[in-house]
């Protein structure tokens, strides 16, 4: 559910706010609590927007890693997470500034500091300084985008990097990194190529890693070693659409730490196997009746590889039916 609101004019700049949450946030231990999903916040932003540039504070999805597959039936979080889509709703402070270098044509740079997460579970009892936030420092990316029309679409490629400073406990601190690329290509009129790449080292807390920054050889503690969970992952999705009220996707991503870091810790505590990649491919078909209506099905298959268990699979089949409003 969101709310968006416009405010007024301020030092020349339009202002606005948006709201979104969803009923993603668990489950109460009530009887049949199941089915009573709780309120979770997903985005809660303001924009200052002049011409060419804009600001933004507030929770916000990760604007250097902006694209994610086309998929109805992935609504907590977004297709392919952990299966090489970096993502996250984090509370950040971003500029962005747009250059016209011709008509059709243009370049937008982006750059900011973010909440410096790192996938750790927090108390449920009382707020604790977590890796990321006991650095003393918050994250920082950025990223640059070009843009022009072909076939009377958009045409972007994107790059972007990601810094986060985290600091372990008992003197163990990290650099995390990634670097990143993003593209939308039109291939022809109806038939479009989006998808990201990433190379990056303890970003567990934007799904890189299968969700792990870094590996323990035991308890951690001043005597354990750690190391820091290196990844590469990402996603390409091909889109067809056939008329204005029908396209077909399929789309496939992987997420794959490396295995000498696995392998060097594979008794990490605080994780259920020692997870060496995650995997998963779609297809889906999506019918759009009325711009408000729609129906979709789709097919997924997830398959992951430890080290334990060799590389089990699952397959999904959803069918949904929205409405929006």
């Amino acid at each position: 559910i969101g709310l968006e609101v416009f405010g007024p004019h301020l030092a020349g700049a339009r202002t606005s706010g948006n709201l979104q949450v969803d009923f993603g946030g668990g489950s109460p231990s009530t009887p049949n609590g199941v089915n009573l999903g709780l309120v979770r916040l997903r985005v809660a932003t303001m924009r200052m927007d002049w011409k060419d540039t804009s600001i933004v504070a507030g929770q916000d999805n990760t604007f250097f890693s902006p694209l994610s597959p086309t998929s109805f039936a992935s609504l907590a979080i977004p297709a392919f997470s952990y299966a090489g889509n970096l993502w996250g709703w984090i509370p950040q402070l971003r500029v962005e500034h747009r250059f016209n270098l011709s008509e059709g044509q243009s370049v937008m740079l982006q750059g900011g500091i973010l909440d410096n997460v790192t996938a750790e579970l927090p108390s449920a009892f009382e707020p604790f300084a977590q890796a990321g936030e006991s650095s003393g420092q918050p994250a920082y990316a950025a990223r640059a985008g070009w843009t022009r029309s072909i076939f009377g679409m958009p045409l972007t490629l994107g790059a972007a990097g990601y810094y986060s400073r985290q600091n372990w406990s008992m003197n163990h601190n990290v650099d995390g990194w990634a670097a990143m690329t993003d593209w939308s290509v039109p291939l022809a009129r109806r038939v479009s190529l989006t998808g990201e790449f990433y190379r990056g080292r303890a970003i567990g807390g934007l799904g890189g890693g299968v969700g792990r920054s870094v590996l323990f050889n035991g308890n951690p503690g001043p005597q354990a070693q750690l190391r820091a969970l290196n990844s590469v992952g990402g996603w390409s999705q091909l889109k067809i659409t056939a008329t204005s009220k029908l396209e077909f996707n399929g789309a496939f991503g992987v997420d794959n730490p490396f295995a000498a870091d696995v392998r060097g810790f594979p008794l990490s505590p605080g994780f259920p196997a020692p997870l060496l990649q995650n995997r998963s491919s779609l297809v889906n078909v999506i019918y759009r009746p009325r711009s408000d209506l729609l129906f979709s099905g789709e097919y997924r298959h997830l398959r992951t590889f430890d080290i334990d268990a060799g590389s089990p699979t699952a397959d999904q089949v959803n069918l949904m039916m929205g409405i929006l409003f």
